[in-house]
């Protein structure tokens, strides 16, 4: 009976060997089939390789008290420090407002800046002349290719406290001292709404792309049983593009702690630092320019495991709730 039972488990893991060499050649087998797909990934994947994975290495800072002018060397040699880092931003009395600055500008933006391009690709989507269609496209598409260092130019020229041309307008015409990169009431506004009119047209294209792949005989069906063009988008259009509308917002509950640091830094001021110093402005002056180095990589390490919490709780709710998450 001993030797039947060994005679059986041999069997079972030569089995299981020669599954696992048949599995090994067919894996290599579609890799080689598709080669070509994976030479155009390969840019991408070496890209996030040297770019984003390497550089994970310098975690260690956050966990150091290095010397900026050390070099690696001095990352090497530089004593462990613990979490001291950590408890110095989050005793920080700043810690609850720049927290509280970076969730409210970034629940503005994606309150009004994730559904502006799913309702202005439905608009695109109605619009029956094509050459209309592909100018507003090409218009709307401009924004986003301008920096924020012009974005924010014009919006000086616009609205600064001194020669502003709104300014000065409503200066004129009502008699009174407006001012709008200076007053803590209009600055976040001006904020989301420049992020909005910057974003709103790239940001379609995916939505339209969705689109374009809707099954045409469906719209013809409906039209048949008298749907009108908004019953239409509501239950045929967005219903199709639901998938994609989930895995962008999964995307921006990820950078929920992104509030846009470049185009606050070059509009804020410290008359507006209440409502507009977010974490990583703060960083930035206390640790980047205070040179700071293990200080900045530690908020850095926070918000990034932050991110990927928040990212894993959505993509776990989208799943709950029954749709297709990321993974």
């Amino acid at each position: 009976m001993a030797n039947e039972n060994m005679m059986n488990v041999q069997t079972r893991l030569s089995a299981t060997s020669s599954s696992a060499r048949s599995g090994n050649r067919l894996f290599w087998k579609r890799v080689w089939a598709f080669r070509h797909y994976y030479l155009l990934a390969l840019p991408g994947i070496l890209y996030f390789i040297i770019f984003h994975y390497i550089p994970m290495a310098g975690i260690v800072i956050a966990f150091k008290d290095i010397s900026p002018f050390g070099g690696i060397q001095g990352i090497i040699e530089a004593p462990w420090v613990g979490v001291q880092h950590f408890e110095r931003f989050f005793r920080s009395i700043f810690f609850w407002d720049v927290v509280q600055n970076t969730l409210i500008i970034s629940g503005l933006k994606i309150l009004f800046g994730f559904p502006a391009p799913i309702i202005f690709a439905l608009m695109l989507n109605e619009v029956v002349y094509s050459p209309l269609k592909r100018l507003v496209q090409t218009i709307s598409y401009l924004p986003h290719f301008i920096s924020w260092v012009v974005v924010t130019g014009l919006i000086s020229a616009l609205f600064g406290t001194s020669g502003g041309l709104v300014t000065e307008f409503l200066n004129n015409t009502t008699g009174d001292n407006w001012s709008f990169l200076t007053n803590s009431d209009y600055f976040v506004g001006l904020l989301v709404s420049s992020h909005v009119w910057k974003t709103i047209g790239w940001s379609s294209i995916i939505y339209l792309a969705a689109m374009s792949s809707i099954d045409p005989h469906l719209y013809e069906a409906a039209t048949i049983d008298g749907a009108s063009r908004l019953q239409m988008a509501r239950h045929i259009t967005l219903p199709s593009i639901a998938f994609v509308i989930v895995i962008l917002f999964i995307f921006d509950i990820g950078n929920l702690l992104e509030a846009g640091f470049e185009q606050i830094l070059l509009l804020y001021s410290p008359a507006v630092y209440g409502v507009s110093d977010i974490i990583d402005t703060y960083v930035y002056r206390e640790g980047l320019l205070g040179l700071e180095y293990s200080f900045a990589a530690a908020v850095g390490l926070f918000r990034g495991v932050m991110s990927l919490l928040l990212i894993l709780g959505a993509n776990a709710l989208a799943r709950r709730l029954g749709q297709t998450g990321i993974w």
